[in-house]
C-alpha cells in the first residue's frame, strides 16, 4: 500500500465564507457566489463643466484626482477643454481605508506645478451601498469648493457608493492595490480579462495532378512535387513517381488555420533540378474565405486552378501570361474534426470545429478563484523579495485571466467565472503566475512572467451540486527537484442541467466521427497539435492585456511529449501498479492450488463443481461479485478532487541529474561528456526493453511454428495431440472434462512435482526466429 503523500503537499479542505455564507456539509447556505465578500469603495468621475480658465491662454488642461489617505488616483487630462468628460472608475478596498474623507480634486495639467481648481469631498459615513442586482447609481453634479469650503466656478458629475467585486465596474476599475504602478501599459497588465481562443479550422489540401508543365531544361525527366505554404507552416508533397510533365500525386496536406482567415494557401510546384537546387515551375494563391467547408465525411468537388510564373525582367518580377499550367486539386476546411490544441489526457474540449454539429450543453461549471497562501518571492525589488500574482483559468475556448494583485505573498482575489460544459470527462486547468511586466518590465528586455504553479480538476470525479472548497498546493518541477511555491484556495461547482444527457455522453464517442472514418496519422496529429498551440499562443499574446506566450504553452502543456526518465519511471510504475491486481489474483489462485488454507480450497472446489453442472450461472456470478464489490467500495470513495502527486511522478525521487536531462532544451546545449554519459544510460535501458521485446517475439514465433513444420518432429507430435484431443473431446461430455481439467489444476501438493509441467516442457523447445538474427 502506498504511503500519503507528505503533508506540505496534500490538498486542504476549507470552510470559507463565500457570498457571506457558509458552507454547510455539500450545500451553501447562501445563494449568492461561490467567492468571500470584498467591500469596495468606488468614484466614478463623469465630466466636469464651465472650469475657469487657467492659463495664459484663456483656457485649462483638467484632470481629476480621487483621494483618500495616502492612496491617490488621477483621470487622464485634456488640453485646452473646460467641459472634459473622463467616465472613469476608482476602486479603493475597503481593508486598506485609513481615512474618514474622500476628496476629488480638479487640477489643471502645469510644466512646473499643476493648479488646483477645486474639489469635491466625502463622508466615507454618508456613502450608500450598492449591491447587484441592484441598478447602477445614477451621476449627480456637484459645484466645486476651494481649499476653505467655499463655491468656486465649474461642477463635477459623480457617483459614488460602497459595493462589492461583484459590480459591473470592478474589472475596469483603477483599484488602489495598483498605485504603485507606473505608466498605461503596466496599468492594463494588471486587468483582469475574459479571453477567447480563435476559432481553428483543420485544411485539408488534397494534390492530385498538375498539367501541362513547362521546365527549363526540356531534355530530362522532371522531379515534380508541390510546396503548401500557410503562414509559417510549409508543407511538400513526394516526388511525382511520373516523372513527366503532367505529374500525378493524390497526396494529403494537412494544415492549421484560424478565423479571421487572413493569408492565403501559396501552391508551388517545383522541379528538383539539382541536390540543392528546386525551380519553380509555377504559383497560385488560394483566399481561405472561399474554400468550400466540410461537415462530413462526403468528398467534395474537385478545381483545376491555373499556375503563374514569374519572370524576372531588369531586375523586377513580371508575371508571364502565356502560361497554360494547371493543378488539379480537393479543397476543404475540414469542420467535422476538433482541432486538438492541448495535451489529449487534459482536454478541456471535445466538440468539432463547426457550430452546426455542437450538441446541447449538459451543464455549468462554476469556479471561485479566493485566494492564495504563502506564495514564494518570485522576484527582487528595492532588495527585497516581491511576488506579483495573477491566475489564469482556461476550460474549452474560454480563457480567463484574474487581475494582478501587487507586492502580495498572501493576494485575494476572490473572482468568480463560469463555463459552459459539454462533455463531464474534460478537465478545467488553472495556473498562477507572477507578472514581470510591471513598471517598465517589457523595456527590461525578454521578461517573462515565471510560473508558480497550476492545478487540473477533471470534472467527471465531481458530483454534481456540490461546492467543492479546497486549498491545492502549487507545484512545480525544478531542476534541483519539486518545489511547494504556494497554495490556491478555490470554490469549485459542476451543476448539471440533464442528467440523462450527461450519462448519454457515456456511451458516445470521445472525439468527433471524423477522427475514427478519416483518422490522422500520429505524425500528422502532433504537428498539427503543435502548429495549433502556436497560432493560439500568437493570437493571445496580442490582446489587450496580452496573455504571454509562456503562459499560454505551460497551460496547454506544450513540451510534456519530450523524453524524460523521471516521467518514464512513474509510467512503468503506473503500468505495474494497474498489473499489481491481476498479479494479486494469480499469487490467490497459486495459494488455492497448493492447498495453503485447505477450507479456502475445498470451497473452491465446491463452487466449482456448482458452475461446471449450472454453466449459465457463470455470467451472472461474475457480474454480481462486481456489483458487490462496486458497492462495498462506495463507503472508501474519494471525497476530493484528484490533485498533483509528487510520489506518483517521482518527482520527490528523482535524481538531480535526471531533473537536468529533463529540463535541457532540444537540442541538447550540455557539454559533451554529460551528454555521452546520458546516451550511454540510455542505450543500457534501451537494451533491456530489447530484450524484453525480443522475449515476446520469441513466444509468438513458438505459437507460430505449432503448425508450421520449422521442427517437424514437434509438429508432428502437436498435430497428432489435436487428431486425439478431438476424438477424445467429441465423445467425452463437456462438463465431465473440465472438472477433470478442474480438479488437475487444484490437485493436492502430493500429487504435484517441481519440474516444469510437459506442455511447457515441450513449447519452450519450439523454434523460434532468433536463430536467423544477426
Amino acid at each position: 500500500m502506498q504511503r500519503p503523500p507528505p503533508e506540505d503537499f496534500a490538498l486542504k479542505e476549507t470552510k470559507p465564507h463565500l457570498g457571506g455564507g457558509r458552507i454547510s456539509g455539500d450545500k451553501l447556505t447562501s445563494t449568492y457566489d461561490l467567492v468571500e465578500q470584498m467591500q469596495y469603495l468606488y468614484v466614478r468621475v463623469v465630466k466636469a463643466k464651465d472650469l475657469p480658465a487657467k492659463d495664459v491662454t484663456g483656457s485649462c488642461d483638467p484632470y481629476v484626482e480621487v483621494r483618500l489617505g495616502n492612496y491617490k488616483g488621477a483621470t487622464r487630462h485634456f488640453e485646452k477643454k473646460s467641459n472634459p468628460e473622463w467616465n472613469q472608475v476608482f476602486a479603493f478596498s475597503k481593508d486598506r481605508i485609513q481615512a474618514s474623507v474622500l476628496e476629488v480634486i480638479v487640477k489643471d495639467k502645469d510644466v512646473v506645478k499643476d493648479d488646483f481648481m477645486g474639489r469635491v469631498s466625502f463622508d466615507l459615513n454618508e456613502i450608500p451601498k450598492r449591491v447587484p442586482p441592484d441598478s447602477p447609481l445614477a451621476p449627480q453634479w456637484y459645484r466645486l469648493e476651494d481649499r476653505k469650503g467655499d463655491k468656486v466656478r465649474g461642477e463635477l458629475m459623480l457617483a459614488v457608493w460602497m459595493g462589492t467585486q461583484a459590480d459591473e465596474a470592478f474589472p475596469e476599475a483603477w483599484h488602489s492595490d495598483a498605485a504603485t504602478v507606473s505608466g498605461a501599459d503596466s496599468l492594463s497588465n494588471i486587468r483582469s480579462k475574459v479571453y477567447l481562443s480563435p476559432k481553428l479550422w483543420y485544411l485539408r489540401v488534397n494534390v492530385i495532378e498538375a498539367q501541362d508543365l513547362q521546365p527549363s531544361d526540356k531534355g530530362r525527366y522532371p522531379e515534380v512535387f508541390v510546396k503548401a505554404i500557410l503562414g509559417n507552416q510549409a508543407l511538400r508533397t513526394r516526388i511525382s513517381p511520373s516523372r513527366s510533365i503532367n505529374p500525378m500525386w493524390n497526396e494529403d496536406l494537412m494544415f492549421v488555420a484560424s478565423e479571421p482567415f487572413e493569408e492565403p494557401l501559396i501552391l508551388s510546384v517545383e522541379d528538383r533540378v539539382a541536390p540543392n537546387k528546386d525551380e519553380v515551375l509555377g504559383r497560385c494563391a488560394i483566399p481561405l474565405p472561399y474554400v468550400t467547408r466540410r461537415y462530413d465525411h462526403k468528398p467534395v468537388n474537385t478545381s483545376w486552378h491555373n499556375l503563374e510564373k514569374h519572370v524576372i525582367v531588369e531586375g523586377e518580377k513580371k508575371k508571364e501570361i502565356k502560361f497554360a499550367s494547371r493543378i488539379h486539386m480537393r479543397i476543404c476546411l475540414e469542420g467535422g474534426y476538433h482541432v486538438l490544441d492541448e495535451s489529449t489526457h487534459y482536454s478541456s474540449d471535445l466538440r468539432p470545429t463547426a457550430k452546426p454539429l455542437w450538441k446541447s450543453s449538459i451543464g455549468v461549471l462554476e469556479v471561485g478563484i479566493l485566494n492564495a497562501q504563502g506564495l514564494m518571492p518570485m522576484k527582487t525589488k528595492d532588495g527585497r523579495g516581491t511576488t506579483d500574482a495573477y491566475c489564469v483559468a482556461k476550460y474549452g475556448q474560454k480563457w480567463v485571466r484574474t487581475r494582478t494583485i501587487i507586492d502580495s505573498f498572501t493576494p485575494r482575489w476572490n473572482e468568480q467565472y463560469t463555463w459552459e460544459v459539454f462533455d463531464p470527462c474534460t478537465v478545467i486547468t488553472i495556473g498562477v503566475f507572477d507578472n514581470c511586466h510591471l513598471h517598465g518590465g517589457d523595456k527590461a528586455g525578454g521578461a517573462r512572467d515565471a510560473r508558480i504553479g497550476k492545478v487540473r480538476i477533471r470534472l467527471s470525479t465531481l458530483e454534481t451540486d456540490r461546492v467543492y472548497t479546497h486549498s491545492y498546493p502549487l507545484l512545480v518541477l525544478h531542476p534541483n527537484g519539486v518545489k511547494k511555491m504556494g497554495e490556491i484556495h478555490m470554490a469549485v461547482r459542476f451543476t448539471c442541467s440533464s442528467l440523462l444527457n450527461m450519462m448519454h455522453m457515456y456511451s458516445q464517442p470521445l472525439l468527433p466521427k471524423m477522427h475514427y472514418i478519416h483518422p490522422l496519422t500520429v505524425s500528422q496529429l502532433d504537428s498539427l497539435r503543435h502548429q495549433a498551440t502556436q497560432i493560439v499562443s500568437m493570437r493571445l499574446s496580442r490582446a489587450e492585456p496580452p496573455l504571454r506566450k509562456e503562459v499560454v504553452e505551460y497551460m496547454l502543456d506544450v513540451g510534456s511529449h519530450m523524453w524524460s526518465m523521471r516521467r518514464s519511471k512513474a509510467n512503468f510504475f503506473r503500468i505495474m501498479n494497474v498489473l499489481g491486481g491481476v498479479i494479486a489474483v494469480g499469487k490467490w489462485f497459486d495459494q488455492i492450488c497448493t492447498w495453503k488454507n485447505p477450507i479456502t480450497t475445498v470451497l473452491i472446489h465446491i463452487l466449482f463443481i456448482i458452475l461446471v453442472m449450472y454453466p449459465e450461472l457463470i455470467l451472472p456470478t461474475i457480474f454480481l461479485y462486481l456489483f458487490l464489490i462496486g458497492v462495498w467500495y462506495y463507503r472508501w470513495r474519494p471525497r476530493h478532487p484528484p490533485h498533483m502527486d509528487t510520489r506518483l511522478s517521482h518527482a520527490d525521487s528523482a535524481h538531480p541529474d535526471e531533473l537536468d536531462e529533463e529540463f535541457d532544451t532540444f537540442p541538447t546545449s550540455r557539454p559533451s561528456d554529460i551528454v555521452r554519459m546520458r546516451y550511454d544510460r540510455l542505450r543500457s535501458i534501451a537494451g533491456r526493453i530489447q530484450t524484453v521485446v525480443g522475449d515476446l517475439a520469441t513466444q509468438g514465433e513458438r505459437l507460430q511454428s505449432l503448425l508450421s513444420w520449422r521442427d517437424p518432429r514437434a509438429t508432428s507430435l502437436f498435430v497428432l495431440f489435436c487428431l486425439i484431443a478431438a476424438i477424445v473431446l467429441y465423445v467425452t461430455p463437456f462438463q465431465v472434462v473440465a472438472l477433470l481439467a478442474g480438479f488437475y489444476v487444484l490437485r493436492h501438493p502430493r500429487f504435484r512435482h517441481k519440474l516444469p509441467s510437459v506442455p511447457l516442457n515441450f513449447f519452450r523447445r519450439l523454434p523460434a526466429r532468433t536463430d536467423c538474427m544477426l
